[in-house]
């Protein structure tokens, strides 16, 4: 359509200022105008011969004033209806572009417009160009899914190049700018050129978006595929009778998981997250899927990351261990010099990094003694003043291995060894772990749990601790390990050079006593619901308790004993309330008898007599120290030697030493022998000839016996003990009765040192031993360990031959 029918150009217009878009020539298009001076501008066209209005886009709102551009298409109004609200809706047709020379008026609009004309181009390069842009705008429809489908018949239908460029820029997204600089230009080459540009810029932008899409497409597919998948199977597992809350349960062992990361080493996290991706592929009513499930649930109590955070303090462990325990000295002050090195190294840690407390983390405590003198509740006071957890792991008898490390899970019943579990139960990874007896595991065919112990102990080791079941390692460099025995010499010799003991010896009467009115009768007390105005002991009633009614080291019996008393007082404290009686209840020496079942345990009290062949010896027991009576008898003979009591190789040979020096003294002439007590044969009584001293041991059979048969009995330290019996027998002079003596014995008279003195000493002062003979050495080494009152209620004689012995043991 020419615009030469609407006469001279430029030519004054009324101006519309659109907001969306730029208009082109070929367009009719519906517009819907509110704007005042948009409607004035409809207005004016109206009332024109050739209703002809100007259309001008306005400029994005990004720009500092809001305007519009200086171009835009005249057109002319092809119908004109009136809308609600004062709106108008116009039919407008596009005839040609055109540019504002300048503005006439502002109110209403009206502005000096020209068209734009086209300027001359070569139709051969145009048409190239054409080309070009067709081929590309194919491609573009290919992969574009909102390309027109007619653009490309329009375009191939028109040799107008501007008709082309106007189809192109309105079929294609164009920037504002973008097309303000195409709708502006005259020459249609440089219109045509811009234009593959920009198809090509929209052809990369709609590869991208379709590998976008075809990824996200790519990836729902899978998800949906996934989803669907898995609803089969839930339904088909819901047919089959499975469990619907199987998703649930691995989805909580990933969360907690995941809540243990930066807690656990990296091979225990991968180990479970590999054991619950397993089970998540399994069915849940295989029998791998409830042993998978229960490895998870365990593996999953243990307390990774949770620590005991208590600062360790000195004088809390001292008032623990005081308040606790009576006496004890010595382990007491051991134990607060093993946590004052650890606090000092933890403080020098803080200054210098370099310092390492591996040392000393791994040193490993083992309280030994007899039983009930407060071995494992040392460690209990131990575990109270630092607030931490108290594990007990009782190793009597304990001969497999995987009770330790651990079952491997390829075994039905397979469980995690005691380490793991008591880590568990005790809901921390540094607490104070106990174990018991260690002196009495075995081994056997299931293995050596001694090895074990030499990994656990051991602090080069035990940050790496592997356990069966859990088939990952385990830092136990953090726990606080204390060990317990009564005999360290039944512990084997790489296990015994892992640890570091202390000796907890025997309680001494006195010290019971003590005991007895501070714990133990309060405790229980306590435990039977008694109050100290119900009853009360005398100070004698507990002498007589410990000396008649208990024989241990320890306290044990006798606070069974009291227990035994005060179910029966609170008995009689029930009888009385009935019969309106509230006298206190008195236990004395007198009254005990009527709480108690006659005496069964007592020491054998030295006698004050003198007898031929009885020798008072002290023994070293597991459960503390003894005065075993050592017997010998003569019998006519041929100087053979008989051994009775139960006694172990070692002693059996001491006997036998003994049994050749007394025969080298009594050869020597250091014994004397009274010819009367020689059997003379029938020529020696004819010939009136004395028979030699020798023959005192060669016309006799000795008969050597240690009483108590049933008790098992070894050990070298009885050696002084038997020579003097056979000394005292073969020379018929009697032994003191209220001496007691222990040393090996050489065969050269060599009184050797002994182990055990100090229960020995206790055993023979509350026996009621006068005079104790030891050896020298020990008498050098050990006495300051001795109690002081034992020490005072005991004349102390140390030997270093035997026959300083036979000077003090014989009567003259």
């Amino acid at each position: 359509m020419q615009l030469t029918r609407y006469g001279e150009f430029p030519k004054d217009l009324p101006l519309i200022v659109d907001e969306d878009m730029l208009l082109y020539p070929f367009m009719i298009a519906p517009l819907f105008i509110s704007d005042e001076d948009n409607l004035k501008a409809v207005e004016l066209a109206m009332e024109s011969k050739d209703k002809l209005i100007f259309i001008a886009p306005l400029k994005s709102e990004e720009e500092e004033t809001l305007d519009f551009y200086d171009v835009g298409i005249i057109g002319t109004i092809m119908r004109r209806v009136p809308l609600p609200e004062g709106r108008v809706k116009i039919l407008f047709q596009g005839l040609s572009r055109g540019s504002i020379l300048q503005m006439e008026s502002t109110n209403p609009r009206i502005a000096r417009v020209a068209p734009i004309l086209s300027s001359s181009y070569d139709p051969i390069r145009i048409e190239a160009i054409l080309a070009v842009l067709k081929e590309k705008l194919r491609l573009l429809y290919n992969i574009a899914q909102n390309f027109p489908q007619d653009l490309l018949k329009s375009i191939n239908d028109t040799s107008d190049p501007n008709r082309a460029a106007d189809l192109i820029s309105s079929a294609i997204r164009l920037k504002k700018d973008q097309a303000y600089k195409i709708f502006k230009e005259e020459n249609p080459e440089e219109r045509l050129l811009s234009l593959i540009e920009i198809t090509m810029e929209e052809i990369r932008a709609q590869q991208i978006q379709n590998e976008i899409k075809n990824k996200v497409n790519s990836q729902m597919e899978k998800v949906n595929k996934e989803y669907f998948l898995k609803e089969q199977l839930k339904q088909i597992q819901k047919e089959l009778g499975g469990d619907s809350n199987k998703d649930s349960e691995i989805e909580e062992y990933r969360q907690k998981l995941e809540s243990l990361k930066h807690a656990m080493p990296k091979d225990a996290y991968k180990e479970i997250q590999k054991q619950i991706n397993k089970l998540s592929r399994m069915h849940q009513d295989s029998a791998d899927a409830n042993l998978l499930q229960n490895y998870l649930e365990i593996v999953l109590d243990i307390p990774f990351g949770k620590i005991a955070k208590k600062d360790l303090e000195i004088d809390a462990v001292q008032k623990q261990l005081d308040k606790d325990h009576y006496a004890l000295e010595k382990p007491k002050e051991r134990i607060l010099e093993y946590f004052a090195v650890r606090k000092l190294l933890e403080i020098r840690q803080k200054e210098d990094s370099k310092i390492d407390s591996t040392e000393a983390k791994g040193t490993i405590l083992c309280f030994y003694g007899p039983p009930g003198v407060g071995k494992t509740s040392l460690a209990n006071s131990i575990a109270t003043a630092l607030k931490r957890k108290l594990v007990r792991i009782a190793l009597g008898g304990l001969e497999d291995v995987s009770e330790l490390r651990g079952h491997r899970r390829t075994y039905i019943g397979a469980m995690p060894g005691r380490i793991v579990q008591g880590l568990i139960d005790a809901k921390e990874i540094n607490p104070v772990i106990v174990l018991d007896e260690i002196d009495k595991i075995r081994n056997s065919f299931r293995g050596d749990p001694s090895s074990v112990l030499l990994e656990i102990l051991d602090p080069e080791q035990n940050k790496e601790f592997r356990d069966y079941y859990t088939n990952f390692n385990l830092d136990l460099s953090q726990v606080i390990f204390v060990a317990t025995a009564n005999d360290i010499s039944a512990i084997p010799a790489p296990l015994r050079d892992r640890m570091e003991f202390i000796n907890i010896n025997s309680y001494t009467p006195s010290q019971k006593e003590q005991i007895a009115k501070k714990y133990l009768i309060p405790q229980e007390l306590k435990k039977h619901g008694l109050q100290s105005n119900e009853i009360s002991f005398t100070q004698a009633a507990i002498k007589m308790l410990i000396e008649k009614y208990t024989r241990e080291a320890g306290v044990r019996n006798l606070r069974r004993k009291i227990a035994e008393i005060l179910r029966k007082v609170s008995k009689q404290i029930l009888q009385n309330i009935e019969q309106e009686n509230s006298k206190k209840i008195q236990i004395t020496p007198k009254t005990l008898p009527n709480y108690l079942d006659k005496i069964v345990f007592e020491f054998e009290n030295a006698s004050k007599n003198a007898e031929v062949g009885l020798v008072n010896g002290l023994a070293w027991t597991s459960v503390g120290g003894d005065v075993l009576k050592i017997e010998a008898l003569k019998i006519k003979g041929k100087g053979g030697l008989h051994l009775t009591g139960n006694l172990g190789d070692v002693m059996k040979e001491s006997a036998k030493i003994a049994y050749s020096y007394v025969k080298s003294l009594i050869d020597s002439g250091v014994l004397k022998i009274d010819s009367k007590l020689i059997p003379q044969t029938q020529k020696e009584k004819e010939e009136k000839i004395k028979p030699k001293q020798s023959e005192i041991y060669n016309r006799f059979d000795i008969h050597l016996h240690v009483p108590e048969g049933a008790t098992p009995k070894d050990g070298p330290s009885a050696g002084i003990a038997i020579a003097s019996a056979l000394a005292s027998l073969l020379t018929n002079k009697k032994a003191k009765g209220d001496v007691a003596m222990t040393g090996e014995l050489t065969l050269r008279g060599k009184v050797l040192p002994i182990g055990g003195l100090q229960e020995k000493l206790i055993a023979a002062y509350k026996s009621g031993m006068q005079e104790v003979l030891i050896p020298k050495k020990n008498f050098e080494r050990d006495l300051d360990e001795i109690p002081q009152e034992v020490k005072d209620g005991l004349k102390i004689h140390p030997v270093s031959e035997f026959k300083e012995v036979l000077q003090i043991i014989l009567e003259k």
